[in-house]
């Protein structure tokens, strides 16, 4: 995909994650879960947050890793699996995720939630926008209903608010319908947690 531009990759961030920034609601150490060419862990460095973003894509992170020291920023960029983030044996308090959730079938999905519950600190937060079922027509990734969302962090979440966005690209017309979700890690501890990202890694 990124041989060319692909459509989520728009240079600068997506005006929702932007918003939540200048209002308060990224805090503390940020992960980006699929960063792409970086833009949002960028946005987040410039504010002076410990910043880490991962992408399986090698070529993103070689782009991202680019613009950090042409900004000078000092951000990190793994080339990472988002099922294996137990592995990483770090916790964030606020993890960000721009067009990635969708990206998944029903079994990777339920993956990568359990992934997340060991790298969100209880009490951190979880922010998605991902791809709406109120997107008409059939081109772009799969929908993504908000019973669907609300199901997938059902045990150890607290889903605080889904609300409808635009989500922008690079395509004609350039925005698509997406669902903004604020998802609060409510359930076990550190310790729960250690002991899940311990048994992650075996």
């Amino acid at each position: 995909m990124y041989d060319g531009t692909p459509p989520w990759d728009i240079g600068r961030p997506q005006p929702v994650f932007l918003k939540l920034t200048e209002a308060g609601a990224i805090e503390g150490r940020v992960l980006d879960a699929g960063c792409g060419t970086g833009e949002h862990v960028l946005m987040a460095a410039t504010r002076g947050f410990d910043a880490t973003g991962i992408d399986a894509a090698p070529t993103a992170i070689a782009i991202a890793q680019r613009k950090a020291a042409e900004r000078s920023l000092a951000a990190r960029f793994l080339v990472w699996d988002a099922l294996r983030l137990p592995e990483l044996g770090e916790q964030f308090d606020t993890v960000l995720d721009s067009g990635l959730f969708h990206v998944f079938d029903d079994e990777r999905r339920a993956r990568y939630v359990e992934a997340l519950a060991a790298v969100v600190r209880r009490d951190g937060r979880y922010i998605m926008c991902c791809f709406s079922d109120r997107q008409p027509g059939d081109w772009g990734p799969r929908r993504v209903r908000q019973d669907e969302i609300r199901a997938a962090f059902a045990a150890g979440w607290t889903v605080e608010s889904i609300e409808p966005v635009e989500f922008d690209t690079t395509l004609n017309p350039p925005v698509a319908q997406a669902w903004l979700s604020m998802i609060t890690r409510s359930g076990g501890d550190d310790g729960d947690m250690n002991s899940h990202r311990a048994h992650s890694t075996l």
